[in-house]
């Protein structure tokens, strides 16, 4: 019976996954009325209803589910080992599917796997990029990246990249109309680039430290963005100040373009680290991404 059913089996997963047969479709390269015929015949030989369809998307049933759960960690087995089969002809392949955060993507992330991909070419990865706080497990990903206090204490952490800190600038066209702040409550009375936070939706209250002390400040201003790169535009042009990553704006502070405040009260802590259920097993190419994206 497994034998007669192994092929739809799959495909099932794929659409209980993707909750859509066009995308279904899209990501098996088949049709989609093939998807379809597929799925009710296996409903027929199973005597079993797997999804539930509605005109806008599908979802999998109680039962359906239970298959799923049943399905994908024997299946996920079955990919593992034969990628290690696979790989003792010397040629690392596997697919990744990682998590991370703007900032992390762009100046740690993708730097490192420029030179990873480009030595193990059979080795496929998909980079999604949300500054949210993405459950990975529910997400089907991989792994994620986030800062170390936020990785939950169930997962497995190895640290990716160094200490990180956030600093305080704005461009001198902006500080010679309006005083260079001493201290971070003076801010209140200047014009500060807001962040609106992902998950609450609240916006971020700029964080700083004082002879070990710390000390957060609601800032107010003209513009808020969601996103680092419309910050950074928005402070160069002179809009205001804006609290940010050092790396994005030490060029610039060298370049005299920006100038940077506050530093006493701004703080260093440990930077990216690289997450992944405990209880989840990894092909090879993920063990090799490891070291490569480990922090030396």
């Amino acid at each position: 019976m497994l034998k007669e059913n192994f092929h739809e089996l799959q495909i099932f997963l794929v659409v209980a996954r993707e909750r859509s047969f066009t995308k279904a479709a899209a990501k098996l390269g088949v049709s989609q009325s093939a998807l379809s015929h597929a799925m009710k015949a296996l409903e027929e030989r199973l005597n079993i209803r797997l999804l539930t369809r509605t005109t806008r998307s599908v979802a999998p049933t109680e039962m359906g589910e239970r298959i799923i759960a049943c399905l994908d960690p024997r299946f996920a087995d079955l990919e593992q080992e034969l990628e290690a089969l696979i790989q003792l002809n010397g040629t690392a392949s596997g697919y990744i599917r990682l998590s991370a955060g703007e900032h992390a993507a762009r100046n740690l992330l993708w730097p490192k796997l420029k030179p990873f991909l480009k030595e193990y070419p059979e080795i496929k990865v998909e980079l999604v990029v949300d500054n949210g706080f993405v459950n990975i497990v529910e997400g089907r990903f991989d792994a994620g990246v986030r800062l170390g206090e936020s990785v939950d204490k169930d997962m497995i952490a190895v640290r990716i990249g160094p200490d990180m800190r956030m600093v305080v600038v704005g461009a001198p066209e902006y500080f010679a109309e309006n005083p260079v702040p001493e201290t971070p409550h003076e801010l209140q009375h200047h014009r500060c680039i807001n962040l609106r936070l992902p998950t609450a939706g609240g916006l971020y209250h700029w964080e700083f430290e004082k002879e070990k002390k710390p000390l957060r400040v609601r800032v107010e201003g003209q513009l808020t963005f969601n996103s680092l790169s419309e910050r950074m535009d928005a402070v160069l042009s002179g809009f205001g100040i804006a609290c940010v990553p050092e790396d994005m704006v030490q060029e610039f502070v060298e370049s005299g373009e920006l100038i940077q405040v506050l530093q006493e009260y701004c703080p260093s802590f440990p930077g990216y680290y690289l997450y992944y259920p405990s209880r989840k097993q990894h092909p090879p190419a993920f063990a090799l991404m490891i070291e490569a994206l480990r922090q030396p």
